[in-house]
């Protein structure tokens, strides 16, 4: 049975304002819900069968928003920050209302795809290291990469606080900047840096590419965002099942 939810919360999780600026607009009667005017701003509705019009337009209410965004580099993965811009604040207009947060993190000076969501049990499903969901960077390090290297993920590195996990190395081109594909399901602080500082390389460039099945959408450039189409987060919620 659906979850009913006060109508000034529903019209707010829409983009109408803050619960004092929907109020308002309840108030002065432009709201309707199956056809009736409410002036109530705490009655009750159920958001995905009543029709609620603002305006004599219907809403769209979607109770959970699942968004893919290409983090820059020099932006934060959280919340909020006193010193620096973060994900969220990059986010505007219908969006920035909802109380979206990033599922997990992505180093400061890295780039690529961040998941925003406000839905906590999937989030908690993919940082859950029991899934084993596979995140995948491309790297760009300082140094020769070596079939011993990629022996080495795929054994875990001992680093000072801990084992890594199994991961995935594959050599795109060994240089003097040497390019590579790595994939991890673990995401510790600053751990693929530390996997290859373990090995005698430095990571210059740092872009997560892909979450699972969840790939960064080329089209997309640094600081830009869509939402997920229902194909990709389905394909998502099954890996997970």
């Amino acid at each position: 049975m659906e979850r009913k939810e006060r109508l000034d919360k529903v019209l707010s999780m829409c983009g109408f304002g803050t619960r004092k600026d929907v109020k308002k607009i309840i108030k002065e009667g432009e709201v309707s819900v199956n056809g009736e005017v409410i002036k109530d701003a705490g009655f009750h509705v159920s958001p995905q069968t009543d029709k609620i019009c603002v305006s004599g337009d219907p809403i769209a209410f979607k109770r959970n928003l699942y968004l893919m965004l290409y983090k820059p580099a020099g932006v934060v993965s959280s919340t909020y920050d006193k010193k620096d811009e973060t994900v969220v604040d990059l986010l505007e207009g219908e969006y920035s209302h909802r109380n979206l947060f990033p599922v997990g993190r992505l180093d400061k000076d890295a780039e690529g795809l961040i998941l925003l969501t406000d839905d906590g049990i999937l989030a908690h499903k993919l940082l859950s290291p029991k899934n084993k969901v596979f995140k995948e960077y491309y790297v760009e390090v300082e140094g020769y990469l070596s079939a011993d290297d990629v022996q080495a993920f795929s054994k875990g590195i001992q680093l000072e606080d801990f084992k890594t996990l199994p991961a995935e190395l594959s050599i795109v081109q060994s240089h003097e900047i040497s390019r590579a594909i790595v994939k991890i399901c673990e995401g510790k602080f600053h751990q693929i840096k530390r996997m290859f500082e373990a090995l005698g390389k430095r990571v210059v460039y740092l872009k997560r590419t892909a979450i699972g099945s969840l790939r960064l959408d080329d089209s997309l450039s640094p600081g830009e965002w869509r939402e997920l189409t229902q194909e990709e987060l389905e394909i998502l919620k099954n890996e997970l099942a």
